[in-house]
């Protein structure tokens, strides 16, 4: 039920994000509204995944991760009814709010039926491999759908998915509590939600006009407030959603930044491929979906033994590894034009995937061996919070250094192309006004094609410049791993002497 309930919480990931350039073309959006569309997802699910821990571990996980699943059918539902980019958003929110629910909660469901951390390692494999056949299926259900379907179409299969596994965990799951007591920290929930929500808002806002705007501004200034506010209530609470002497294990410390640092450039870099493949090559969706599958098939089916090597193989190299892997597959993207072919990028997309599955399922593992049991919990959702927070601000971050690179190297392509003066003065006004994807729809008659060809040139630095930056930010966070990191050491001494419980069956006396 834990793989399932992942499942069904990535499942939008790669649904909606080969979807995006046909979203583009039915509602006329920008490409800071296409960002908005991924981050509706990601915010709800980093400002709100700690709270969900805790609500699982002082109410019930089974309670929290049936709410999860009907918000996450819910907001397929909104999102397939939507027909503007606004209700787009709001169903990707509700569906961001299950999937914030149901990812610490289906780690806690992993830790309570297997308390040995060794043999932990091989499920959080599977875990992971869930994960990863939820990225892999989504973008084939979204190519086949869209071949024949209108674009809304793609939220269909979460709705039955979600009312399914709803029925199932209510015969197969059995409910249980994290052992003492916590409380809901609301001071902590809500200046955490507050900072995510405007950094995210104020990257966002920026990129698409300028950060020194007053509302930007205001929007970055009260996210580091909000964040300072954090740690001070965090403190000083005796029950605390995030409890900060966590991060004085270094590797709990390392697995978290590298989360936010490695997702903040991946899932930014996705964000720019997926444009890429439509606005540039215009491939049909399930064509880019096959692009994109290349990626996730080497972690799904490396997840399951990469899982039994967490505890034979150190962290420190497991980790580092495969970013650096991760950052050589990027820059060997760095060449790639218009019209370069699917085989010259297979290998290079498979490459990639090699890097992440050395990093995903061993990051999780560590993050939760790192911490003494009875915080296993906190650590999964911490570590979850982050790389959400890292891969909302991805698509806001990459989004924003693609269309400025892109902005600033049209007029030369334009001119390059042979165009007039007017007409390069034309189309750039209506890229720095309207967007990139703007300058697609102008009809220019006879300059069509080549203003069109110009525009694929200028995407395309903007591409290179997001490649360069998502490899720096692998090899940062591969840096962070190499210093940081070291062998777990606290679970398996708490399990084996017995001394902390592994979870508390809803009911019990010691849950009570």
């Amino acid at each position: 039920m834990a793989c399932v309930g992942v499942f069904v919480a990535y499942l939008p990931v790669t649904t909606v994000s080969v979807s995006l350039p046909a979203m583009q073309r039915a509602l006329g959006a920008s490409t800071s509204q296409l960002s908005w569309v991924s981050d509706a997802f990601v915010l709800p699910m980093a400002a709100l995944i700690l709270t969900a821990g805790v609500f699982g571990d002082v109410h019930g996980r089974k309670k929290v991760y049936q709410a999860g699943l009907a918000l996450s059918g819910l907001g397929a539902l909104v999102a397939l009814c939507a027909r503007s980019v606004e209700v787009v958003w709001i169903g990707q929110a509700l569906a961001g709010l299950g999937s914030a629910a149901l990812l610490p909660t289906t780690l806690a469901l992993i830790s309570h039926a297997v308390p040995d951390p060794r043999e932990r390692g091989k499920y959080i494999g599977l875990w992971a491999t869930a994960l990863m056949g939820a990225l892999a299926t989504g973008p084939i259900v979204a190519g086949i759908i869209l071949d024949h379907f209108a674009w809304r179409w793609i939220y269909l299969l979460s709705v039955p998915a979600s009312l399914l596994t709803m029925a199932c965990a209510a015969k197969l799951l059995t409910d249980s509590r994290a052992p003492g007591t916590r409380r809901l920290d609301w001071p902590g929930q809500l200046t955490a939600a507050l900072s995510i929500t405007a950094l995210v808002y104020g990257i966002i806002e920026g990129g698409a006009t300028s950060f020194t705007e007053p509302k930007v501004m205001v929007a970055l200034s009260t996210a580091a407030v909000a964040a300072v506010a954090f740690v001070l209530v965090e403190r000083a609470s005796d029950s605390p959603m995030l409890d900060l002497t966590l991060f004085r294990s270094p590797s709990f410390t390392a697995t978290t930044l590298i989360a936010m640092i490695s997702f903040l450039g991946l899932i930014g870099f996705f964000f720019a491929l997926s444009l890429y493949f439509g606005m540039v090559q215009h491939l049909s969706t399930l064509d880019a979906a096959w692009r994109l599958v290349t990626v996730c098939a080497v972690p799904l089916l490396l997840g399951p033994p990469v899982g039994r090597l967490v505890h034979r193989v150190s962290p420190r190299l497991l980790i580092p590894g495969g970013l650096l892997v991760t950052a050589a597959s990027l820059l060997s993207l760095t060449d790639i034009g218009p019209d370069t072919s699917f085989g010259s990028l297979a290998w290079r997309l498979a490459l990639l995937g090699l890097g992440l599955a050395f990093v995903i399922t061993p990051m999780t593992a560590t993050a939760v061996s790192s911490v003494p049991y009875r915080q296993a919990g906190m650590a999964a959702a911490a570590n979850n919070a982050f790389r959400q927070v890292g891969g909302a601000l991805g698509p806001a971050v990459l989004g924003a250094l693609l269309t400025s690179e892109a902005v600033d190297a049209l007029p030369g392509h334009l001119a390059d192309a042979g165009l007039s003066g007017r007409t390069v003065q034309q189309v750039t006004a209506v890229a720095e006004h309207d967007g990139i994807g703007a300058v697609g729809g102008l009809d220019l008659g006879a300059d069509t094609p080549r203003v069109l060809a110009a525009l694929s040139e200028a995407f395309v630095d903007g591409l290179h410049l997001c490649l360069v930056v998502a490899a720096v930010l692998a090899l940062l966070a591969a840096a962070v791993g190499a210093l940081l990191l070291r062998r777990p050491r606290h679970t398996a001494s708490a399990v084996t002497a017995g001394s902390v419980p592994p979870a508390v069956p809803v009911g019990s006396r010691a849950g009570e």
